[in-house]
This record gives C-alpha cells, structure tokens and sequence, in this order.
C-alpha cells in the first residue's frame, strides 16, 4: 500500500464509538435486557390487582413467571429458597429450580417508627400467616416468611388498616426511608427529620412516575449520624449552617454490593421543607440519566462516579430545580458509632430504651409481648434500628427497669454482651434464593460462643467490635462497613473438602473510619472455624492496639500475619 503524499491525505483515524447505557435522557427509550422490557411492558404497580383477583384465588401455579420473579417485588414479595438446596448449587441452578411455593414478604416502615398497636399486628400476622417467623432487617423493615399467595390481600388489609404498607418495599423503585429511630427525642439532634420522610411518602410512594428506575433507590434521612448514610444513593444528614441554621447536608452516591462506594457531598445545605422537593429531583435525574443497559452498573453510584460531584449538582439545578442549591457545611463526625442500645433520656424527661436481638431474629410472639410490655410501661411508640434492633420510647424513669427486665425475658437485652450488640447478619441460605452459605443460625452460635471465649477480656472493649455474615457477595448485612465482615462462599477445608466458609474483610467503617477496610484474599475460614478466628483476631486486637486506637486503625497497620 502506498504511503499517505500531498495527493493523497492520510485518512482520519477511526472513532471508537461507545455504547450506549440505555439513559433516557440521551434517547434510549428501547429496553435493552429483560428487565427493562418486563417494565415498559407492564408497570408493577399493576401486579396488585393480578394478586388481589386471579393468584390469591388460583394458588401458586397461576403466577406468570414476568410477575412471580419480577413484579412481584415492587409489593414486598420474593420466592424464598426451597429446602434442602446446599449454597454450592445456588449459581447453577435455574429460578424455578430454586423456588419454594412460599414467600418472602417485607413491610416497609419508613423511619422504623410503630405505634405499639401497629407492632402488635406485626406479631399477629406472623403468627397467623408466616409461621412465627419475623426479622428486624438493617433497612428498618420487618420480615416475613412461609408467606402463601392465597394470604397476601388478607395480609394487605391487616397491614393498611393498621397504616402500614409493602408497596415498593423491593424493587426498581424508591425504598424505605431509612431515618433516626429516636427522631425528635434525642439531646444531640441536629433536626428532627420524620416531617420530610412523611412528605416523601405522600408524594411519591406508588407514584408511577418513580416506579420504573434503573436499579434500587435507597434514601435515608437523620439529624444525626446514625443511619448509614454514607453508603446510600441519597442521604439528608443533619448539619448547622452559620447563617440559615438546622438543616440538611445533602450525600448521593453512595452503595456496598460488589462494588462499594462512599457517597460524595454535593456541598449543598437543604431546609427541611425543600427535601422533598430536592428528592424528586435526585431521583427524576437517576430516572433519566441512570444506565440501564447492564443492571451490574444501573445504580446511581456509577453515575456519580463518572461525572463527579461538580456535574451532578450543576445537572441537578439546571435540569430538574431549575435554581441554584444553598452551599453548606460538612456534618460533624460522630466519636463512635451510634446504635441507641441502652437506656438513655430524651429532652422530654423521659427515657427510650434501646434493646438487641441476635442478628435481628424475633418472631411474632415477641413482637406482640414487647408492644405489651412497652403498654406496660407507658409507652406506645416503638422504632427499629439500622443495626438490627429496637427501641421503646417515651418510657417513664420509675418504668425503666421493669420494662428492661420484660425485654430480657424475650431475649431483647438493653445491656447486652458486645458480641450481641455487634454482630449483624443477612437472611442466608435458610430462606434466601441468593445465598451460598448459613448466616443467622451461625450468627446465634457465634455470639453465644463468644460471650463464653471472650468473657476475660469483654470489659476492655471501649466499643463492640461489629461482626457482619453475609450469605453471598451482595452486602445486605454491610460486611465492608463492620470492623469484622464476612462473605460467604464455599471454600476449601484442610481435608481438601468443598464446605461452607467465609473471605474475610477486616477494618471497614463509616463514620471516622468510612471506608472498606482491608480484603485478606487468601485467607478464607470455614464456618466451622469461624469463631476460633474471630476470638484470635479480637485477642490480637486488645493485645496490640495503641491507647484509643479503634478496631479499623489498627487493622490498617496490623501485620497480614497477625490477621490470618
């Protein structure tokens, strides 16, 4: 060929044309996976009716599959895991391989805020219609399962009449809003943020505009540095401005899953009575602008990363509030983390006792008992806790104790072991579709070993030091955030067998220590080991920490050996 002279120009070099990530905003309207077809198809929303007039009636074998395995989410609802199917099969085998005739079914409480009456329904449609079974999840929901079909519009009126609600508890749509359990109680709130979560819910649950979203939209809403809102998609935290006063630091971004990410300050400071109006405006940007060609990337996190901070506030006053944002502060970092476990007074004079169940397993017949025994003491507002717990509010002090001893009865103890208080886990192989191994049976285990093993050195833990189990990489039980965070997989034991174990991710953290702390690729501990290691690590850890240095500082400079 020959070479490029005056007469003949050399040809431009070719343009690698990317891909589209099927945003609507830039004219990717077409569905490009299944997902987004099943939802331009049919809006979720409209499963209701479809479980309200034909499978309610027709049983289990009637559901179409878009509906069982898809829609159904937007209302609560999964197929849980069909018994017997060990962690090592769940990637190979197909959905309905995996499906049990029953399901999941999560209420969503916003804010995790019951009166003891809505707590005690709770605890009777557990015992009337999921078996017993009842879990506090870290997004402040409860959690059902042995659902039937045939039972969920019962369920529905139950649920309502007593105000409560499963729409959007799941899928691609806006999820429970996580908020401060002691919301307008607590000395050190900034501002008390349930008026804006309850204008949300007004507004824009079961709106249809916001029910076909690229992903999951997780939103939390506190005055205080107590509800994760570092790993959320939006977060409104509570912050003093020097001239506008108590208000509201404004986060986006943030997410764990396989690919965790803090979210990032868009350095905007929002009044109260403007969140609502800033949300829709966050999620109507994600609407549009999220990528939905590949669901590995469809959360905002992505978005946020690739435009950066700077091009998301610009995009989000130009496009969507047509108005500049207020700059503000950063909100103060708090000394520890906060879990409201314990006894302590609210500015009323009264006091709100705080209690843990391992892992956030109760059943209805606790629930039910503790809405009495909160009645008993004067109270009728119980919340739940990002941890995993619960808290009793608006208690009398001459109640406190008897109320303390009615918890501990029903195994809620308010001055529980750290190892009580700090371990968290997810659903696990017992009941979930995803899971590789056992979590919650595991975790009872560990914290009962542990207040055994660890009891000599119990006392000189200034704080828990977190243990988080999760069954799959997924992070619903936040493991790159806890001190101590374990992923399920199936590893390999000395003898050379396949058996359930865990990777291990040590020194994770939000707050003074936000970040995802160090991944031991090479060491893996089965689960039979577990609480060896555990005790191992945490022996390290007193034996060789500096005076007040915390559990993720000293992981990020403890020899690998040391660790292992």
């Amino acid at each position: 060929m020959a070479s490029p002279t005056r007469d003949t120009p050399a040809r431009p070099a070719r343009v690698k044309q990317t891909r589209g990530e099927g945003q609507w905003a830039l004219g990717y309207r077409e569905p490009l996976n299944p997902n987004e077809r099943s939802k331009k198809d049919d809006n979720p929303l409209n499963v209701r009716a479809r479980i309200e007039n034909i499978y309610a009636h027709r049983g289990f074998d009637a559901i179409d599959p878009g509906d069982l395995r898809g829609r159904f989410r937007w209302f609560g609802l999964y197929t849980q895991r069909k018994p017997g199917i060990d962690g090592g099969r769940t990637a190979t085998l197909e959905p309905e391989e995996l499906d049990d005739r029953y399901f999941m079914l999560r209420v969503r409480l916003d804010g995790g805020a019951l009166t003891t009456e809505q707590l005690a329904v709770l605890g009777e449609i557990s015992q009337t219609h999921a078996r017993g079974t009842a879990d506090i999840t870290d997004r402040q929901n409860i959690q059902y399962h042995w659902i039937r079909i045939e039972d969920v519009p019962t369920i529905w009126d139950k649920l309502e009449k007593s105000g409560m609600t499963t729409m959007e508890a799941c899928g691609d749509s806006p999820r429970v809003i996580l908020g401060s359990p002691v919301a307008g109680i607590a000395a050190d709130e900034v501002i008390d943020g349930t008026p804006a979560i309850e204008e949300i819910k007004r507004r824009y649950i079961g709106d249809p505009a916001y029910s076909n979203l690229p992903r999951k939209f997780k939103t939390a809403i506190s005055g205080q540095s107590d509800v994760a809102h570092e790993i959320h998609d939006i977060a409104f935290v509570g912050v003093n401005h020097p001239e506008h006063g108590p208000g509201f630091d404004l986060w986006v971004g943030g997410g764990l899953s396989t690919n965790p990410m803090i979210g990032q300050r868009l350095g905007a400071w929002v009044p109260r009575d403007e969140i609502p109006d800033v949300w829709e405006g966050v999620i109507s940007l994600f609407r549009d602008y999220g990528y939905r060609r590949l669901r590995a990337r469809a959360r905002i996190k992505f978005l946020v990363k690739d435009w950066g901070a700077e091009k998301f506030r610009q995009v989000l006053q130009d496009e969507y509030l047509k108005r500049e944002l207020i700059d503000g502060p950063a909100p103060e970092t708090p000394a520890a983390p906060i879990d409201h476990v314990g006894v302590h007074p609210q500015v009323d004079g009264k006091f709100y006792v705080g209690a843990a169940p391992i892992a956030g397993r109760v059943s209805g017949d606790t629930l039910v008992a503790v809405a009495e025994a909160a009645e008993r003491a004067g109270s009728n507002r119980v919340r739940l806790t990002p941890q995993q717990k619960l808290v009793v509010l608006d208690v009398p002090e001459a109640q406190v104790p008897a109320l303390q001893a009615a918890l501990v009865e029903l195994g809620l103890d308010s001055n529980p072991s750290p190892w009580r208080r700090g371990v968290m886990a997810c659903t696990g192989l017992e009941f979930c579709k995803l899971a590789i191994v056992e979590t919650k049976a595991r975790a009872q285990q560990l914290v009962t070993d542990l207040e055994k093993s660890l009891a000599d050195i119990q006392a000189e833990l200034d704080t828990p030091v977190s243990v988080h189990l999760n069954g799959c990489p997924n992070s619903c039980a936040r493991i790159q955030t806890a001190d101590i965070g374990l992923k399920g997989q199936i590893v390999t034991d000395a003898d050379g067998n396949q058996v359930e174990g865990f990777q291990v991710h040590l020194g994770g953290g939000l707050g003074l220590d936000a970040g995802f702390g160090r991944k031991l690729r090479g060491h893996k501990v089965t689960a039979s080991e577990l609480t060896g290691y555990v005790e191992r690590v945490v022996r390290a850890y007193v034996a060789g920490r500096k005076p007040g240095e915390r559990f993720p500082q000293w992981a990020a400079r403890a020899e690998e050996s040391v660790l292992q």
